[in-house]
Protein backbone atom coordinates (compact mmCIF):
# COMPACT_ATOMS: atom_id res chain seq x y z
CA UNK A 1 0.00 0.00 0.00
CA UNK A 2 1.35 3.40 -0.99
CA UNK A 3 2.04 5.75 1.88
CA UNK A 4 2.29 8.77 -0.42
CA UNK A 5 0.60 11.72 1.19
CA UNK A 6 -2.49 12.93 -0.60
CA UNK A 7 -2.59 16.52 -1.81
CA UNK A 8 -5.29 18.96 -2.78
CA UNK A 9 -5.01 17.69 -6.35
CA UNK A 10 -6.28 14.24 -5.32
CA UNK A 11 -9.69 15.62 -4.35
CA UNK A 12 -12.65 14.78 -6.61
CA UNK A 13 -13.14 18.54 -7.00
CA UNK A 14 -9.61 19.05 -8.38
CA UNK A 15 -8.72 15.73 -10.01
CA UNK A 16 -8.83 15.86 -13.82
CA UNK A 17 -11.68 14.03 -15.52
CA UNK A 18 -9.38 13.29 -18.49
CA UNK A 19 -7.77 9.86 -18.02
CA UNK A 20 -6.90 8.83 -21.61
CA UNK A 21 -3.39 9.09 -23.04
CA UNK A 22 -4.70 10.43 -26.35
CA UNK A 23 -6.70 13.61 -26.89
CA UNK A 24 -10.43 12.98 -27.40
CA UNK A 25 -13.51 15.07 -28.08
CA UNK A 26 -14.64 15.82 -24.45
CA UNK A 27 -11.22 17.33 -23.75
CA UNK A 28 -11.26 19.33 -27.00
CA UNK A 29 -14.80 20.59 -26.58
CA UNK A 30 -14.87 21.41 -22.86
CA UNK A 31 -11.20 22.06 -22.12
CA UNK A 32 -10.27 23.95 -25.26
CA UNK A 33 -13.51 25.57 -26.43
CA UNK A 34 -16.17 25.99 -23.72
CA UNK A 35 -13.64 26.86 -20.99
CA UNK A 36 -11.69 29.45 -23.01
CA UNK A 37 -14.93 30.88 -24.43
CA UNK A 38 -16.25 31.69 -20.95
CA UNK A 39 -12.88 32.86 -19.68
CA UNK A 40 -12.24 35.20 -22.60
CA UNK A 41 -15.79 36.53 -22.89
CA UNK A 42 -15.10 39.62 -20.75
CA UNK A 43 -11.98 40.39 -22.76
CA UNK A 44 -13.87 39.99 -26.03
CA UNK A 45 -16.51 42.43 -24.88
CA UNK A 46 -13.87 44.85 -23.58
CA UNK A 47 -12.01 44.77 -26.89
CA UNK A 48 -15.13 45.80 -28.75
CA UNK A 49 -16.88 48.16 -26.35
CA UNK A 50 -14.66 49.21 -23.41
CA UNK A 51 -13.16 52.22 -25.18
CA UNK A 52 -16.66 53.43 -26.05
CA UNK A 53 -17.78 52.85 -22.45
CA UNK A 54 -14.90 54.98 -21.18
CA UNK A 55 -15.44 57.84 -23.62
CA UNK A 56 -19.23 57.88 -24.04
CA UNK A 57 -20.59 56.52 -20.72
CA UNK A 58 -18.02 57.53 -18.11
CA UNK A 59 -16.97 60.57 -20.22
CA UNK A 60 -13.32 60.07 -19.28
CA UNK A 61 -10.71 62.47 -20.59
CA UNK A 62 -9.01 61.19 -23.77
CA UNK A 63 -5.54 62.25 -22.61
CA UNK A 64 -6.08 60.31 -19.37
CA UNK A 65 -7.09 57.22 -21.34
CA UNK A 66 -4.03 57.45 -23.59
CA UNK A 67 -1.73 57.77 -20.57
CA UNK A 68 -3.46 55.03 -18.57
CA UNK A 69 -3.33 52.49 -21.38
CA UNK A 70 0.31 53.17 -22.27
CA UNK A 71 1.54 53.03 -18.67
CA UNK A 72 -0.55 49.92 -18.00
CA UNK A 73 1.27 48.15 -20.82
CA UNK A 74 4.45 48.12 -18.71
CA UNK A 75 2.64 46.34 -15.88
CA UNK A 76 0.92 43.97 -18.32
CA UNK A 77 4.16 42.81 -19.95
CA UNK A 78 5.91 42.46 -16.58
CA UNK A 79 2.98 40.47 -15.16
CA UNK A 80 2.96 38.07 -18.10
CA UNK A 81 6.70 37.44 -17.80
CA UNK A 82 6.37 36.82 -14.05
CA UNK A 83 3.41 34.48 -14.51
CA UNK A 84 5.26 32.60 -17.24
CA UNK A 85 8.18 31.92 -14.93
CA UNK A 86 5.87 30.97 -12.05
CA UNK A 87 4.19 28.45 -14.35
CA UNK A 88 7.59 27.10 -15.46
CA UNK A 89 8.49 26.51 -11.81
CA UNK A 90 5.17 25.03 -10.74
CA UNK A 91 5.35 21.28 -10.17
CA UNK A 92 2.16 19.62 -9.03
CA UNK A 93 0.18 16.51 -9.77
CA UNK A 94 -2.20 18.76 -11.71
CA UNK A 95 0.64 20.00 -13.91
CA UNK A 96 2.29 23.39 -14.12
CA UNK A 97 -0.36 25.45 -15.99
CA UNK A 98 -3.64 23.95 -14.78
CA UNK A 99 -3.32 25.17 -11.14
CA UNK A 100 -3.15 28.73 -12.48
CA UNK A 101 -6.21 28.07 -14.62
CA UNK A 102 -8.06 27.16 -11.43
CA UNK A 103 -6.89 30.32 -9.65
CA UNK A 104 -8.08 32.47 -12.55
CA UNK A 105 -11.65 31.23 -12.07
CA UNK A 106 -11.67 33.62 -9.10
CA UNK A 107 -9.44 36.42 -10.39
CA UNK A 108 -11.09 36.79 -13.82
CA UNK A 109 -14.58 36.76 -12.31
CA UNK A 110 -13.85 39.46 -9.74
CA UNK A 111 -11.70 41.73 -11.89
CA UNK A 112 -14.07 41.78 -14.87
CA UNK A 113 -16.81 43.66 -12.99
CA UNK A 114 -14.80 46.29 -11.10
CA UNK A 115 -14.62 48.79 -13.98
CA UNK A 116 -18.43 48.85 -14.06
CA UNK A 117 -18.98 49.77 -10.42
CA UNK A 118 -17.21 53.19 -10.24
CA UNK A 119 -18.93 54.48 -7.05
CA UNK A 120 -17.57 58.03 -7.40
CA UNK A 121 -18.85 61.07 -9.29
CA UNK A 122 -15.83 63.36 -9.02
CA UNK A 123 -13.55 63.21 -12.04
CA UNK A 124 -10.36 62.57 -10.05
CA UNK A 125 -11.75 59.75 -7.92
CA UNK A 126 -13.34 58.20 -10.98
CA UNK A 127 -9.99 58.16 -12.79
CA UNK A 128 -8.22 56.55 -9.81
CA UNK A 129 -10.88 53.82 -9.54
CA UNK A 130 -10.78 53.08 -13.26
CA UNK A 131 -6.96 52.99 -13.29
CA UNK A 132 -6.85 50.47 -10.44
CA UNK A 133 -9.71 48.32 -11.78
CA UNK A 134 -8.25 48.39 -15.30
CA UNK A 135 -4.90 47.08 -14.08
CA UNK A 136 -6.43 44.46 -11.81
CA UNK A 137 -8.00 42.97 -14.91
CA UNK A 138 -5.30 43.49 -17.54
CA UNK A 139 -2.18 43.32 -15.34
CA UNK A 140 -3.24 40.62 -12.85
CA UNK A 141 -6.28 38.51 -13.70
CA UNK A 142 -5.94 38.20 -17.45
CA UNK A 143 -2.18 37.42 -17.52
CA UNK A 144 -2.73 34.61 -15.01
CA UNK A 145 -5.41 33.00 -17.16
CA UNK A 146 -4.10 33.73 -20.62
CA UNK A 147 -0.50 32.61 -20.03
CA UNK A 148 -1.69 29.38 -18.41
CA UNK A 149 -4.27 28.79 -21.13
CA UNK A 150 -1.69 29.37 -23.88
CA UNK A 151 0.74 26.97 -22.20
CA UNK A 152 -1.83 24.17 -22.20
CA UNK A 153 -1.57 23.55 -25.95
CA UNK A 154 2.17 22.72 -26.15
CA UNK A 155 2.08 20.62 -22.94
CA UNK A 156 -1.13 18.77 -23.79
CA UNK A 157 0.40 16.33 -26.29
CA UNK A 158 3.30 15.84 -28.70
CA UNK A 159 0.95 14.74 -31.48
CA UNK A 160 1.27 17.69 -33.89
CA UNK A 161 -2.07 17.04 -35.59
CA UNK A 162 -3.96 16.82 -32.29
CA UNK A 163 -2.05 19.86 -31.09
CA UNK A 164 -3.17 21.72 -34.19
CA UNK A 165 -6.76 20.72 -33.45
CA UNK A 166 -6.49 21.94 -29.84
CA UNK A 167 -4.97 25.23 -30.99
CA UNK A 168 -7.82 25.58 -33.46
CA UNK A 169 -10.46 24.94 -30.78
CA UNK A 170 -8.84 27.47 -28.44
CA UNK A 171 -8.60 30.14 -31.10
CA UNK A 172 -12.13 29.47 -32.34
CA UNK A 173 -13.23 30.15 -28.76
CA UNK A 174 -11.24 33.39 -28.75
CA UNK A 175 -12.76 34.48 -32.03
CA UNK A 176 -16.19 33.41 -30.79
CA UNK A 177 -16.01 35.81 -27.86
CA UNK A 178 -14.83 38.54 -30.19
CA UNK A 179 -17.94 37.84 -32.24
CA UNK A 180 -20.14 37.95 -29.15
CA UNK A 181 -18.49 41.18 -28.10
CA UNK A 182 -18.94 42.82 -31.49
CA UNK A 183 -22.30 41.31 -32.52
CA UNK A 184 -24.49 40.81 -29.44
CA UNK A 185 -23.18 43.35 -26.96
CA UNK A 186 -23.40 46.43 -29.22
CA UNK A 187 -27.11 45.72 -29.77
CA UNK A 188 -27.57 45.29 -26.02
CA UNK A 189 -25.75 48.59 -25.46
CA UNK A 190 -27.57 50.60 -28.11
CA UNK A 191 -31.07 49.36 -27.23
CA UNK A 192 -30.91 48.55 -23.49
CA UNK A 193 -27.81 49.52 -21.51
CA UNK A 194 -27.25 52.89 -23.19
CA UNK A 195 -25.55 55.11 -20.55
CA UNK A 196 -27.10 53.44 -17.48
CA UNK A 197 -24.09 52.38 -15.43
CA UNK A 198 -26.21 50.16 -13.16
CA UNK A 199 -27.35 48.07 -16.14
CA UNK A 200 -23.78 47.79 -17.37
CA UNK A 201 -22.81 46.36 -13.95
CA UNK A 202 -25.66 43.81 -13.93
CA UNK A 203 -24.74 42.61 -17.41
CA UNK A 204 -21.05 42.22 -16.55
CA UNK A 205 -21.84 40.50 -13.22
CA UNK A 206 -23.77 37.81 -15.10
CA UNK A 207 -20.85 37.37 -17.48
CA UNK A 208 -18.40 37.13 -14.56
CA UNK A 209 -20.36 34.28 -12.96
CA UNK A 210 -20.51 32.45 -16.29
CA UNK A 211 -16.74 32.90 -16.72
CA UNK A 212 -15.93 31.45 -13.30
CA UNK A 213 -17.98 28.32 -13.97
CA UNK A 214 -16.54 27.65 -17.42
CA UNK A 215 -12.95 28.19 -16.28
CA UNK A 216 -13.48 25.55 -13.60
CA UNK A 217 -14.80 23.19 -16.27
CA UNK A 218 -11.68 23.84 -18.33
CA UNK A 219 -9.51 22.95 -15.36
CA UNK A 220 -11.38 19.69 -14.83
CA UNK A 221 -11.32 18.63 -18.50
CA UNK A 222 -7.67 19.18 -19.42
CA UNK A 223 -4.48 17.23 -18.93
CA UNK A 224 -0.76 18.04 -19.32
CA UNK A 225 0.68 14.90 -20.92
CA UNK A 226 4.06 16.44 -21.82
CA UNK A 227 4.50 17.76 -18.28
CA UNK A 228 3.62 14.33 -16.90
CA UNK A 229 6.07 12.73 -19.32
CA UNK A 230 8.91 14.93 -18.12
CA UNK A 231 8.04 14.46 -14.46
CA UNK A 232 7.65 10.68 -14.70
CA UNK A 233 10.78 10.06 -16.76
CA UNK A 234 12.87 12.32 -14.54
CA UNK A 235 14.19 13.94 -17.70
CA UNK A 236 17.70 15.23 -16.96
CA UNK A 237 18.43 16.35 -20.50
CA UNK A 238 16.88 19.79 -20.02
CA UNK A 239 19.44 22.29 -18.85
CA UNK A 240 19.07 23.03 -15.20
CA UNK A 241 16.99 19.94 -14.49
CA UNK A 242 20.00 18.01 -13.19
CA UNK A 243 19.35 19.89 -9.95
CA UNK A 244 15.59 19.50 -10.22
CA UNK A 245 15.11 23.10 -11.31
CA UNK A 246 13.57 24.56 -14.43
CA UNK A 247 15.90 26.36 -16.86
CA UNK A 248 16.59 29.93 -15.80
CA UNK A 249 14.80 32.79 -17.51
CA UNK A 250 18.14 33.95 -18.93
CA UNK A 251 18.81 30.52 -20.43
CA UNK A 252 15.33 30.37 -21.92
CA UNK A 253 15.63 33.91 -23.26
CA UNK A 254 18.95 33.13 -24.95
CA UNK A 255 17.51 29.96 -26.46
CA UNK A 256 14.41 31.59 -27.96
CA UNK A 257 16.01 34.83 -29.16
CA UNK A 258 18.76 32.98 -31.01
CA UNK A 259 16.18 31.02 -33.00
CA UNK A 260 15.02 32.65 -36.27
CA UNK A 261 11.80 30.61 -36.43
CA UNK A 262 10.79 31.88 -32.99
CA UNK A 263 11.16 35.48 -34.12
CA UNK A 264 9.12 34.86 -37.26
CA UNK A 265 6.26 33.31 -35.28
CA UNK A 266 6.30 36.07 -32.64
CA UNK A 267 6.40 38.92 -35.19
CA UNK A 268 3.62 37.27 -37.18
CA UNK A 269 1.45 37.13 -34.09
CA UNK A 270 2.29 40.67 -33.01
CA UNK A 271 1.32 42.14 -36.39
CA UNK A 272 -1.84 40.05 -36.58
CA UNK A 273 -2.95 40.65 -32.99
CA UNK A 274 -2.17 44.35 -32.64
CA UNK A 275 -3.62 45.36 -36.00
CA UNK A 276 -6.73 43.37 -35.06
CA UNK A 277 -6.88 45.07 -31.65
CA UNK A 278 -6.83 48.48 -33.34
CA UNK A 279 -9.56 47.37 -35.73
CA UNK A 280 -11.74 46.02 -32.93
CA UNK A 281 -11.27 49.07 -30.71
CA UNK A 282 -12.16 51.45 -33.55
CA UNK A 283 -15.15 49.44 -34.77
CA UNK A 284 -17.73 51.23 -32.62
CA UNK A 285 -16.47 54.62 -33.84
CA UNK A 286 -16.37 53.43 -37.47
CA UNK A 287 -19.98 52.30 -37.26
CA UNK A 288 -21.09 55.51 -35.54
CA UNK A 289 -19.26 58.10 -37.61
CA UNK A 290 -18.01 56.61 -40.91
CA UNK A 291 -20.61 54.10 -42.10
CA UNK A 292 -23.78 55.22 -43.82
CA UNK A 293 -26.32 53.67 -41.43
CA UNK A 294 -29.31 54.73 -43.52
CA UNK A 295 -29.40 51.12 -44.72
CA UNK A 296 -31.27 50.43 -41.46
CA UNK A 297 -33.44 53.53 -41.79
CA UNK A 298 -31.71 55.75 -39.24
CA UNK A 299 -28.32 57.38 -38.75
CA UNK A 300 -28.25 56.23 -35.11
CA UNK A 301 -28.71 52.54 -35.99
CA UNK A 302 -24.97 52.02 -35.53
CA UNK A 303 -25.48 49.00 -33.27
CA UNK A 304 -27.24 47.13 -36.09
CA UNK A 305 -24.48 48.10 -38.52
CA UNK A 306 -21.80 46.91 -36.11
CA UNK A 307 -23.62 43.62 -35.61
CA UNK A 308 -23.91 43.15 -39.38
CA UNK A 309 -20.19 43.71 -39.89
CA UNK A 310 -19.44 41.34 -37.02
CA UNK A 311 -21.72 38.68 -38.50
CA UNK A 312 -20.17 39.11 -41.94
CA UNK A 313 -16.79 38.54 -40.34
CA UNK A 314 -17.86 35.69 -38.08
CA UNK A 315 -19.61 33.51 -40.67
CA UNK A 316 -16.56 32.99 -42.94
CA UNK A 317 -14.36 32.29 -39.92
CA UNK A 318 -16.86 29.79 -38.54
CA UNK A 319 -17.00 28.01 -41.90
CA UNK A 320 -13.21 28.10 -42.21
CA UNK A 321 -12.87 26.40 -38.82
CA UNK A 322 -14.05 23.16 -40.45
CA UNK A 323 -11.41 23.27 -43.19
CA UNK A 324 -8.32 24.95 -41.76
CA UNK A 325 -6.95 22.02 -39.73
CA UNK A 326 -7.46 19.38 -42.48
CA UNK A 327 -5.91 21.70 -45.07
CA UNK A 328 -2.98 22.49 -42.76
CA UNK A 329 -2.43 18.77 -42.11
CA UNK A 330 -2.40 18.07 -45.85
CA UNK A 331 -0.52 21.05 -47.28
CA UNK A 332 1.25 22.46 -44.22
CA UNK A 333 0.53 25.40 -41.98
CA UNK A 334 2.85 27.73 -43.89
CA UNK A 335 1.13 27.47 -47.28
CA UNK A 336 -2.39 27.64 -45.85
CA UNK A 337 -1.56 30.73 -43.76
CA UNK A 338 0.16 32.39 -46.75
CA UNK A 339 -2.90 31.94 -48.97
CA UNK A 340 -5.11 33.20 -46.15
CA UNK A 341 -3.06 36.38 -45.71
CA UNK A 342 -3.24 37.13 -49.44
CA UNK A 343 -7.02 36.69 -49.38
CA UNK A 344 -7.23 38.87 -46.28
CA UNK A 345 -5.25 41.65 -47.94
CA UNK A 346 -7.57 41.62 -50.95
CA UNK A 347 -10.60 41.77 -48.65
CA UNK A 348 -9.15 44.74 -46.78
CA UNK A 349 -8.65 46.66 -50.01
CA UNK A 350 -12.27 46.01 -51.01
CA UNK A 351 -13.53 47.20 -47.61
CA UNK A 352 -11.34 50.28 -47.74
CA UNK A 353 -12.60 51.24 -51.19
CA UNK A 354 -16.20 50.90 -49.98
CA UNK A 355 -16.29 54.59 -49.11
CA UNK A 356 -18.37 54.10 -45.97
CA UNK A 357 -21.14 52.28 -47.83
CA UNK A 358 -22.32 49.35 -45.75
CA UNK A 359 -22.63 46.63 -48.41
CA UNK A 360 -19.16 46.82 -50.06
CA UNK A 361 -17.59 47.36 -46.65
CA UNK A 362 -19.33 44.26 -45.27
CA UNK A 363 -18.27 42.17 -48.28
CA UNK A 364 -14.66 43.28 -47.87
CA UNK A 365 -14.74 42.54 -44.14
CA UNK A 366 -16.11 39.05 -44.84
CA UNK A 367 -13.31 38.28 -47.30
CA UNK A 368 -10.68 39.72 -44.97
CA UNK A 369 -11.91 37.62 -42.04
CA UNK A 370 -11.97 34.50 -44.20
CA UNK A 371 -8.32 35.09 -45.02
CA UNK A 372 -7.40 35.65 -41.36
CA UNK A 373 -8.81 32.29 -40.26
CA UNK A 374 -5.70 30.11 -40.87
CA UNK A 375 -3.30 32.27 -38.83
CA UNK A 376 -5.94 32.85 -36.15
CA UNK A 377 -6.49 29.11 -35.69
CA UNK A 378 -2.89 27.94 -36.22
CA UNK A 379 -0.71 30.47 -34.40
CA UNK A 380 -0.60 28.47 -31.16
CA UNK A 381 0.28 25.34 -33.15
CA UNK A 382 3.11 27.26 -34.87
CA UNK A 383 4.49 28.32 -31.49
CA UNK A 384 4.18 24.79 -30.12
CA UNK A 385 6.20 23.53 -33.10
CA UNK A 386 8.85 26.17 -32.41
CA UNK A 387 9.02 25.12 -28.74
CA UNK A 388 9.66 21.50 -29.78
CA UNK A 389 12.25 22.70 -32.32
CA UNK A 390 14.09 24.65 -29.62
CA UNK A 391 13.89 21.66 -27.24
CA UNK A 392 15.58 19.56 -29.93
CA UNK A 393 18.38 22.10 -30.41
CA UNK A 394 18.88 23.36 -26.86
CA UNK A 395 17.72 20.48 -24.63
CA UNK A 396 15.25 22.66 -22.73
CA UNK A 397 11.56 23.46 -22.76
CA UNK A 398 10.70 27.15 -23.15
CA UNK A 399 6.91 26.93 -22.73
CA UNK A 400 6.80 29.42 -19.85
CA UNK A 401 8.79 32.21 -21.50
CA UNK A 402 7.35 31.76 -24.99
CA UNK A 403 3.76 31.67 -23.80
CA UNK A 404 4.23 34.59 -21.43
CA UNK A 405 5.49 36.64 -24.38
CA UNK A 406 2.61 35.35 -26.50
CA UNK A 407 0.18 36.31 -23.74
CA UNK A 408 1.87 39.71 -23.34
CA UNK A 409 1.33 40.41 -27.02
CA UNK A 410 -2.31 39.41 -26.77
CA UNK A 411 -3.14 41.28 -23.58
CA UNK A 412 -1.02 44.36 -24.27
CA UNK A 413 -2.45 44.71 -27.77
CA UNK A 414 -5.76 46.10 -26.55
CA UNK A 415 -4.43 48.84 -24.23
CA UNK A 416 -1.62 49.85 -26.58
CA UNK A 417 -3.87 50.06 -29.62
CA UNK A 418 -6.63 51.75 -27.62
CA UNK A 419 -4.10 54.34 -26.46
CA UNK A 420 -3.10 54.84 -30.08
CA UNK A 421 -6.77 55.17 -30.97
CA UNK A 422 -7.37 57.64 -28.13
CA UNK A 423 -4.44 59.72 -29.38
CA UNK A 424 -5.78 59.59 -32.97
CA UNK A 425 -9.22 60.69 -31.81
CA UNK A 426 -7.74 63.46 -29.71
CA UNK A 427 -5.48 64.77 -32.50
CA UNK A 428 -8.25 64.60 -35.10
CA UNK A 429 -10.63 66.64 -32.92
CA UNK A 430 -13.08 63.91 -31.90
CA UNK A 431 -16.23 65.42 -30.34
CA UNK A 432 -17.27 63.33 -27.33
CA UNK A 433 -20.53 65.28 -26.97
CA UNK A 434 -21.69 64.82 -30.59
CA UNK A 435 -25.17 63.39 -31.17
CA UNK A 436 -24.90 59.96 -32.82
CA UNK A 437 -28.16 60.67 -34.66
CA UNK A 438 -26.17 63.10 -36.82
CA UNK A 439 -24.22 60.21 -38.35
CA UNK A 440 -21.24 61.29 -40.46
CA UNK A 441 -22.07 64.94 -39.92
CA UNK A 442 -21.31 64.52 -36.22
CA UNK A 443 -17.54 64.34 -36.74
CA UNK A 444 -15.02 66.10 -38.97
CA UNK A 445 -13.63 64.57 -42.16
CA UNK A 446 -10.20 64.33 -40.50
CA UNK A 447 -11.69 62.28 -37.64
CA UNK A 448 -13.48 60.02 -40.12
CA UNK A 449 -10.25 59.41 -42.05
CA UNK A 450 -8.39 58.58 -38.82
CA UNK A 451 -11.12 56.13 -37.77
CA UNK A 452 -11.28 54.53 -41.22
CA UNK A 453 -7.51 54.00 -41.26
CA UNK A 454 -7.63 52.44 -37.79
CA UNK A 455 -10.49 50.10 -38.70
CA UNK A 456 -9.43 48.96 -42.18
CA UNK A 457 -6.08 50.04 -43.58
CA UNK A 458 -3.67 49.27 -40.73
CA UNK A 459 -4.81 45.64 -40.52
CA UNK A 460 -4.76 45.28 -44.31
CA UNK A 461 -1.12 46.40 -44.44
CA UNK A 462 -0.25 44.02 -41.57
CA UNK A 463 -1.74 41.09 -43.49
CA UNK A 464 0.40 41.88 -46.53
CA UNK A 465 3.54 41.86 -44.35
CA UNK A 466 2.47 38.58 -42.69
CA UNK A 467 2.06 36.95 -46.11
CA UNK A 468 5.75 37.60 -46.79
CA UNK A 469 6.93 36.56 -43.31
CA UNK A 470 5.17 33.19 -43.22
CA UNK A 471 7.06 32.03 -46.31
CA UNK A 472 10.23 32.12 -44.18
CA UNK A 473 8.79 29.67 -41.60
CA UNK A 474 10.43 26.39 -42.62
CA UNK A 475 10.58 23.96 -39.68
CA UNK A 476 7.49 21.85 -40.39
CA UNK A 477 9.14 19.22 -42.56
CA UNK A 478 11.95 18.31 -40.17
CA UNK A 479 9.81 18.47 -37.00
CA UNK A 480 8.82 14.75 -36.94
CA UNK A 481 12.50 13.76 -37.07
CA UNK A 482 13.33 16.23 -34.31
CA UNK A 483 10.52 14.90 -32.09
CA UNK A 484 11.78 11.35 -32.67
CA UNK A 485 15.27 12.46 -31.64
CA UNK A 486 13.85 14.02 -28.46
CA UNK A 487 12.12 10.74 -27.61
CA UNK A 488 15.28 8.75 -28.31
CA UNK A 489 17.34 11.09 -26.16
CA UNK A 490 15.02 10.47 -23.22
CA UNK A 491 15.42 6.71 -23.60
Amino acid sequence: MSSQKKTIWDSPLTSSKIKTDDVRMPEMLIGYFIGPFGALLSSGIFTSILQGYFTDVLKLNLSFLTTLQLISTIFIVAANLVVGQLIERTKTKAGKARPWILLSALTISVASVLMFIVPFKSEGAKMVWVAVAYNLFYSVAFPIYNTANSTLVPVSTRDTQKRGALASFTNVAGLGVMGAGSMVFPILVSFALKEDQRLWFVAMLAIAIFSGLTIYLQFMFTRERVTEELMESGDKASKGEETGKAPSMAAQFKAVTSEKMWWIAIILYLLFQWSGALKNGSMIYFCKWVLDNSFFGSADAWGASQSLLAIMGAIPMAVAAVFVVPLANKYGKRIVIFIGMVIGTIGGVIAGLGGGNLIPTAIGVAIKCLGSAPIAYMILALLADVIDHIEYKENMRTDGLTMSIYSSIMVAGTPIMNSVLSALLNMSGYDQMADVAMGKAGQSVITQVAIGSAYIWVETAAYAICAVLILMFTIEKQLPEEQAAIAARKK
